[in-house]
């Protein structure tokens, strides 16, 4: 995970965010194990079964960005091994896409984080280049430039621009009652104890 989420886990920082952060629905996930991405997105606006977007995405996109592609959850392999390279060249952190890649035994060997709903062998078209910067709604969830994306095993949130200080702080507070009451059930408390259920 990188700086921008502080390290944080996609379930801490949902839950920290007292639900200004948003879950993207569980069949967008991690395309080889182990996965993990976090920086301000870069919002793409393609067309299923066309990848021309993302090619130029990857031209255009900031060193230190996430990808954010909504392809309407199009089956086809929009996203491989050629891009993952150029992406990673450019400094690009990794992928969130509404759609399929392939390539992915690849992507895990380069160490490109790519979170998409479809993993397909199906070909693209290149003839829409579709829109950069505009709101796009992936995984259920609308994603804005610049909002802050995390992706790891469990799935992808995402937490809005003006959001992100405060939920990370409370992520940090977060983790630190964690660890107490982690400490204290290693020593014997029952998690009823700790938690005064009953």
């Amino acid at each position: 995970m990188t700086d921008a989420a502080r390290g944080h886990s996609t379930a801490t920082l949902y839950e920290a965010s007292l639900a200004t952060a948003r879950a993207c629905d569980p069949g967008l996930r991690a395309a080889w194990p182990g996965a993990r991405v976090a920086g301000p997105a870069f919002t793409v606006q393609g067309i299923g079964g066309d990848n021309l977007a993302l090619h130029g995405a990857v031209a255009t996109a900031p060193a230190g960005s996430v990808l954010v592609v909504d392809l309407q959850g199009a089956q086809h392999g929009h996203w491989g091994e050629i891009l993952a390279v150029a992406a990673r060249h450019r400094g690009i952190l990794g992928l969130v896409v509404d759609g399929g890649v392939r390539d992915t035994a690849e992507q895990a060997e380069l160490g490109f984080p790519v979170f998409a709903r479809h993993i397909t062998v199906v070909g693209t078209g290149k003839e829409h280049p579709g829109r950069f910067h505009a709101p796009v709604r992936v995984g259920g969830v609308v994603v804005r430039p610049g909002d802050l994306v995390v992706g790891d095993a469990d799935g992808v949130v995402v937490v809005p621009a003006e959001s992100v200080t405060k939920t990370l702080d409370r992520s940090d507070d977060r983790v630190a009652a964690e660890q107490r009451a982690l400490k204290a059930i290693r020593s014997g408390m029952t998690t009823v104890e700790y938690y005064r259920l009953a």
